[in-house]
């Protein structure tokens, strides 16, 4: 038996709009964001596609995104799994400052290191291998069961969660998986076999 598991970076953030590090700042979804999250489920409900669960993170762009994809699909109340171990990546001192600002003070160079590294973290913040310590183990204990069943799961959270999903199952390496970008809203559709084993993957972009 085969399950579903898509995955959905949340729609534009007012901090994406603003190139400001977000991390786990709570901001809100731009209305830009909020259509992106409606297209999105609008291309899952164009695909057939309705959930048997859905898991999202603490932070409300996350939420909002997953709620229009649910919305679309006609599956507005189903249960939601809200947790902090699908946030997005903490990105410490850099939190709430300008990209650019950012550069300016610490170099580019450093800047980029903290950001395309696989494990150097910023001050007092997380590495994509520390986010990946957090959302491996939810995934594994939390969402796999449900697919491994056969069921259909959404996650919607955030480009580094997200990441950390995508190295396990993709099988990707430290520097392979920081070069991976993901659309905000995009769809992606993995179809798993009865072993965990990805049987397909289709990104929903356009």
């Amino acid at each position: 038996m085969s399950g579903t598991l898509v995955l959905v970076r949340h729609g534009q953030s007012e901090w994406n709009l603003k190139n400001l590090f977000t991390g786990w700042r709570d901001v809100d979804l731009t209305e830009k964001g909020h259509d992106e999250a409606r297209a999105a489920g609008q291309k899952l409900k164009e695909r057939g596609l309705k959930f048997d669960i859905a898991f999202t993170s603490d932070l409300q762009r996350a939420q909002k995104t997953c709620r229009h994809i649910l919305d679309a699909v006609g599956q507005g109340d189903l249960e939601t799994i809200r947790d902090q171990a699908l946030n997005e990546r903490d990105y410490g001192d850099l939190s709430g400052l300008n990209k650019d600002d950012a550069r300016q003070k610490w170099g580019e160079e450093q800047v980029h290191v903290w950001r395309r590294s696989y494990d150097v973290p910023p001050p007092a913040g997380e590495s994509l291998k520390d986010t990946g310590a957090r959302v491996w183990p939810y995934y594994l204990h939390d969402m796999q069961p449900h697919v491994l069943r056969g069921e259909t799961v959404l996650v919607a959270a955030h480009g580094n969660s997200l990441r950390a999903l995508i190295m396990a199952l993709d099988g990707l390496s430290g520097e392979e998986v920081v070069k991976v970008e993901l659309g905000t809203g995009v769809p992606i559709v993995y179809r798993l076999n009865a072993d965990s084993t990805v049987a397909s993957k289709e990104i929903l972009a356009g």
